[in-house]
């Protein structure tokens, strides 16, 4: 086997951006991984492009993480520092028995935000960046980015389809190069031909500096999907009872169901807010990427403002999929259902008006529709929100993390995924072992868990899922859709 080597042009077509990282990244791996394969080892790469902060106690993967996450600002920079309260605020936790206290800590260094009103914490919870994955958190007058996240507006879309579910099984050929040609997958994906979708026409896009610097790239990546957790799936619909409120009679449906969110877009957005947010926040080591902007401030109405876009965006990818999936199939939808997670939203919580910061948790108000993947072969629901206060209106956004990327490499081999896959009938098409099943909790328990905050109306059964894999680098030849797959 030759040595391994890696140019600075592959690290940027999969998404890496310049200097200071990508000549630590070269040096990383072609020291450390110079025995794997150039595919290992890219996939390697973009595991940690795709979540650094997984990788920020890595032995050897660690440098290349710490590049990827934004700095706190030396001290003495921007305006001083800022205690935390001695004693946090109430948040409820539910299913405790199955959060690791990674995030518990973290969530208890959020309720003692001087800023911080309530919270909870969702039984998918997780360790994550600044809140933790699952963490909910209202505050007041305040907007914290990485309290939103990096995936600004990471979303769930669904399509129900009056299709005979026989025909994902007889016509499995034509479901797999529609889902093929629906999208792309890739932290570096972009299109060579964009679609058209007002989002693009948005003033802030020619407004705001940093946006008007995005515009070109988001275009470029309207309607693809990016990497990681994030997939399009065809599957079986099952609803047991009609409800009044999801409105499609009891009975087997074909859905189409997928996740993603605002790219390259979303992840700028995130990174430059938050490192204003520190300049301007210095907070306990503990809690340094909660910094936050007030409402009054002007960088904090350019967050919103951009955060709402990049929502606004992320939205826009899924309804362009969806339509090229409707359009393939040759039927519209009886019904779509949808929900933002990673967002912050002005609500009103006890009597006062509040931000809620919903990190990896769904919206569950009194009778507001959902849906909670589990993995790609467990099931999935569709939930409705019973509005309870003690979640702060939340439910959670999955069946949650339980091994790092990191352990899950390491621990699942090739043959037990397939052998899962097998075991549940599914078919995947890329994927890796960072996003086999095991590495997730059980849905069945963590839907348990949260049997206070939402109700099922309906079940998605995984048949068919596409995911980022080692066959999204290569050219997809001109044809119906020609496009290049970026990584």
């Amino acid at each position: 086997m030759g040595k391994l080597k890696i140019t600075a042009k592959e690290l940027r077509a999969i998404g890496y951006p310049e200097s200071p990282v990508i000549p630590v990244a070269m040096n990383v791996m072609e020291k450390n991984y110079k025995h794997h394969t150039k595919e290992e080892a890219m996939e390697i790469l973009k595991a940690v492009l795709a979540a650094p902060v997984e990788y920020a106690n890595d032995a050897m993967l660690a440098l290349i993480a710490e590049k990827l996450l934004p700095k706190a600002l030396s001290f003495g920079e921007g305006l001083g520092e800022v205690s935390l309260n001695k004693e946090g605020v109430h948040f409820n936790i539910f299913g405790a028995d199955h959060i690791e206290q990674g995030a518990l800590h973290q969530m208890y260094a959020a309720a003692k935000l001087p800023v911080a009103v309530a919270g909870a914490l969702m039984p998918d919870a997780h360790h994550g960046y600044g809140l933790p994955i699952g963490g909910v958190l209202a505050t007041e007058n305040a907007v914290i980015p990485y309290g939103v996240g990096v995936d600004i507006g990471c979303r769930m879309c669904l399509s129900i389809f009056d299709i005979d579910t026989k025909d994902l099984t007889q016509r499995e050929a034509f479901f797999v190069r529609e889902l093929g040609e629906a999208t792309l997958f890739g932290s570096g994906a972009q299109f060579q031909q964009s679609p058209d979708h007002e989002v693009m026409d948005n003033k802030l896009f020619f407004e705001m500096p940093l946006l008007k610097g995005l515009h070109t790239r988001a275009w470029k990546q309207l309607g693809s999907s990016g990497s990681g957790n994030h997939f399009a799936e065809f599957g079986i619909i099952e609803i047991d009872e009609t409800d009044a409120v999801l409105n499609v009679p009891a009975g087997k449906y074909v859905g189409f169901v997928t996740h993603s969110g605002s790219r390259a877009l979303g992840a700028n957005i995130a990174n430059h807010y938050t490192r204003l947010a520190i300049s301007k926040r210095r907070l306990p080591q503990e809690a340094k990427h909660l910094a936050w902007l007030t409402m009054d401030e002007a960088e904090g109405m350019e967050y919103w403002l951009a955060m709402n876009l990049a929502g606004d965006y992320a939205s826009a990818c899924h309804h362009v999929i969806h339509e090229k999936i409707a359009k393939q199939l040759g039927r519209k939808p009886m019904k779509m259902v949808e929900n933002h997670h990673n967002f912050a939203w002005k609500e009103i919580h006890d009597g006062k008006k509040v931000i809620v910061h919903r990190k990896g948790a769904t919206p569950a108000g009194k009778d507001v529709l959902g849906i909670i993947p589990g993995s790609m072969t467990a099931p999935g629901f569709i939930v409705k929100g019973k509005g309870s206060a003690a979640s702060i209106n939340s439910a959670s956004h999955g069946a949650g993390r339980k091994m790092s990327r990191t352990q899950a490499m390491a621990n699942i081999t090739h043959n037990a995924l397939k052998e899962e896959l097998a075991k549940h009938n599914v078919k995947l098409l890329g994927g890796g072992l960072d996003e086999a099943p095991f590495a997730y909790k059980d849905i069945e328990v963590v839907m348990q868990s949260q049997k206070a905050l939402v109700d099922v109306v309906g079940k998605f059964t995984p048949k068919i899922v596409k995911m980022c894999g080692a066959e999204t680098n290569r050219t997809r030849k001109a044809g119906k859709r020609d496009a290049v797959e970026g990584e």
